[in-house]
């Protein structure tokens, strides 16, 4: 019954983010770069991993790899806000979500310079194409705002589910790895 009444009360919560996720209802953006990470279930599963993966880590990664992240998609931001293009960057969106899901599932544990780069590499991706999807009439400042507070929410949100579990819990954590490497494997033959 808690769990349902906390289901509905978090679809509650998130109905007026959906009205306001459409462009031309916030012109300074900032409602727009809170919503585009939740709502594009690429963005989603991969940022929520990368906290899931840093959470699985040890010493100096398990807060490099979120602040990475989150450092390198603003960088990715701005590089799209000016127009800037990556080659073949939704390859390595739908990449990214499929090798962080693998990372997960695997519990892998890379020196810290590749998984600082690997996670850079993911990012840059992410932020590139959150900055060219920029909404007409936003501002450029207010998005880039709310998609690195949605983004850093996402990394602590999967952070925090795995610290937060019992130890039992473990193969839970791997099978949702699996499950984001799944989607990645689909986004990437679609």
């Amino acid at each position: 019954m808690k769990l349902r009444k906390s289901l509905y009360a978090l679809a509650l919560f998130l109905t007026p983010a959906v009205a306001f996720a459409h462009p031309g209802h916030d012109h300074a953006g900032l409602l727009a770069g809170l919503a585009h990470p939740v709502f594009g279930l690429d963005h989603l599963l991969a940022m929520l991993a990368v906290g899931l993966w840093a959470a699985q880590q040890q010493g100096a990664a398990r807060w490099a790899l979120p602040l990475t992240f989150v450092a390198t998609l603003l960088v990715g931001g701005l590089f799209g806000f000016a127009g800037v293009e990556m080659p073949l960057m939704e390859t390595g969106i739908a990449g990214s979500v499929l090798a962080i899901g693998l990372l997960v599932a695997l519990a892998v544990r890379p020196p810290l310079a590749i998984a600082v780069g690997l996670t850079a590499l993911f990012a840059l991706a992410h932020g590139v194409a959150h900055g060219l999807e920029l909404p007409a009439l936003a501002s450029p400042w207010g998005y880039a705002a709310g998609f690195v507070v949605t983004t850093a929410a996402l990394h602590a949100a999967g952070y925090a589910l795995v610290r937060l579990l019992p130890q039992a819990a473990a193969p839970l954590v791997r099978l949702a790895g699996i499950g984001s490497a799944g989607v990645g494997a689909w986004l990437l033959a679609g």
